[in-house]
């Protein structure tokens, strides 16, 4: 029984660490990151794009060439198992986004919703089969004006893309 209750409870943090590499991904712009949060035949409604895994990619690609800058914290992630190499998986998330608009005005938003997921278990490792974001709250907010390198002072270093954000020169050490 004990062995059962350990194998769960990896089970679990193999789950929630796959949903901070998508997070790293999405806010640093590291695609690798984003993709090992996936299996390729994964589907993702992801509010204005609704569909196979790999056009989610080259969406979110658009989104990084843009110059906008994310920052996602989850929580509250509800992890229920529904068949031995399946668990259906809610994490609430805010995000803070900003970025060019359709109209290239600088637009802000803070975001609130859930990840609704099905995650599959494949070779020992977990990943996401099917994502519904679900939103829950929407906030557009007034973006700043002032380059970053003002508004931040010194409060430095600032959070950067891959392969330039501090965290990936901390693991290449």
């Amino acid at each position: 029984m004990a062995q059962a209750k350990i194998a769960e409870l990896l089970d679990r943090e193999a789950i929630r660490d796959c949903i901070y590499r998508y997070c790293r991904g999405v806010d640093r712009a590291d695609e690798a990151a984003l993709r090992s949060a996936y299996w390729p035949d994964a589907t993702d409604e992801h509010g204005p794009y609704s569909g196979p895994v790999e056009g989610f990619f080259q969406w979110a690609s658009g989104i990084f060439e843009s110059g906008a800058r994310n920052v996602h914290m989850v929580g509250n992630i509800l992890i229920e198992f529904t068949a031995p190499n399946e668990a259906v998986v809610e994490s609430y998330f805010l995000a803070l986004q900003r970025g060019p608009g359709r109209d290239d005005v600088v637009r802000q938003f803070l975001i609130a919703g859930r990840y609704c997921d099905v995650f599959q278990r494949r070779d020992g490792e977990w990943r996401v089969f099917r994502r519904v974001v679900v939103y829950d709250w929407v906030d557009e907010q007034v973006a700043a004006t002032e380059p970053e390198a003002i508004r931040f002072g010194p409060r430095l270093p600032l959070g950067a893309w891959f392969p330039d954000d501090p965290i990936y020169d901390l693991r290449r050490r």
